[in-house]
């Protein structure tokens, strides 16, 4: 058995598997003159596919969903523990599914493909004990939790347009009820298409309102920092470095920019009808309070009124994420 493969996923028969390949595009493969824009998918690194699998925590006759086939790769990995018939997974690009499906037939596996909207679920093929995402959303979509069966899971990366992460393990009650932690490490998936930013014009910076900040700057871009100020603002986009941040809110215009003031400390500038770097900075004046926790310290809740991110535990302080 590959090494890619541990013993305990043997249980189902099938061939080898390998990681996939790294393509590089190189000029000679642009066709059609210079390539522009940004990247809409990637392939994810083989280990950290395997290691969400293990924490997803399958069993034999569990029936799972995966949102975003991609190279296929993790899909094949659920198709050799689970078997074909337990496993559909759904791509929304038609070019990566064909793809896909060409590597994971070759792979001498059949589980069930769609092409369509990850984030509309698969109901016609529910209900299902497992899902697990390769992609990343700015909230966990109502028709994944209409999906799932009573005490099912979902493993899914929680991010926004300022590009904080967290990786969540939620336990499903019903079909508006899931509470979960997010757990150790640092995983991070690029957005699902429908969960991204709207495109945005050239920025232009405008006086506002000139203030001292409360909190260093450069915070914001910690690995939980940008989490937090993410759940603050999360209409927000983040840019910038050290003590210079900018924070553009795509919904309204509103806008905050901090620089080092010469005499000390940092000065923001802030203008629009929101106050980012107000929010911003009490959110992680709150985060420091609690003890500066990764964001294994934070966990979520999901009813029929809302969706909210804590601290601690479910009294503790929190955000409520935007639907």
């Amino acid at each position: 058995m590959h090494r890619g493969v541990p013993p305990a996923w043997g249980r189902t028969p099938g061939p080898a598997l390998s990681p996939p390949s790294r393509r590089r595009t190189r000029p000679e493969d642009v066709t059609g003159g210079t390539t522009t824009g940004a990247p809409s998918s990637s392939s994810t690194l083989p280990s950290l596919v395997l290691r969400m699998w293990h924490q997803l925590g399958t069993e034999t006759g569990h029936r799972v969903l995966e949102i975003g086939t991609g190279t296929g790769y993790s899909t094949a990995l659920g198709a050799h523990r689970l078997g074909d018939a337990s496993l559909t997974s759904i791509e929304y690009d038609p070019k990566l599914a064909e793809a896909a499906a060409t590597a994971i037939k070759a792979a001498g596996y059949s589980p069930r493909l769609i092409i369509g909207d990850g984030l509309l679920g698969d109901p016609d093929g529910g209900p299902y004990h497992r899902l697990i995402a390769t992609c990343a959303v700015r909230y966990v979509p109502p028709p994944w939790l209409h999906q799932m069966k009573p005490g099912g899971r979902i493993l899914v990366t929680l991010s926004g347009w300022s590009y904080g992460f967290g990786l969540a393990l939620l336990d499903v009650a019903g079909p508006e009820e899931a509470t979960g932690r997010f757990l150790p490490g640092y995983t991070s998936f690029m957005i699902a298409r429908p969960h991204d930013r709207p495109p945005r014009q050239s920025l232009s910076l405008l006086p506002g309102d000139e203030r001292p900040t409360r909190i260093d700057p450069e915070i914001i871009g910690t690995w939980t920092g940008s989490w937090v100020a993410q759940l603050a603002a999360p209409s927000a986009e983040r840019m910038g470095a050290g003590g210079h941040r900018i924070l553009s809110d795509v919904a309204t215009g509103s806008q905050a920019r901090t620089m080092p003031n010469p005499e000390g400390g940092w000065t923001v500038t802030q203008r629009g009808p929101l106050r980012l770097w107000d929010q911003v900075e009490s959110a992680i004046e709150v985060w420091q309070q609690a003890g500066e926790p990764h964001q294994e310290g934070f966990g979520i809740t999901v009813s029929a009124s809302g969706q909210r991110v804590w601290i601690g535990h479910e009294d503790g302080p929190g955000w409520n994420l935007p639907i």
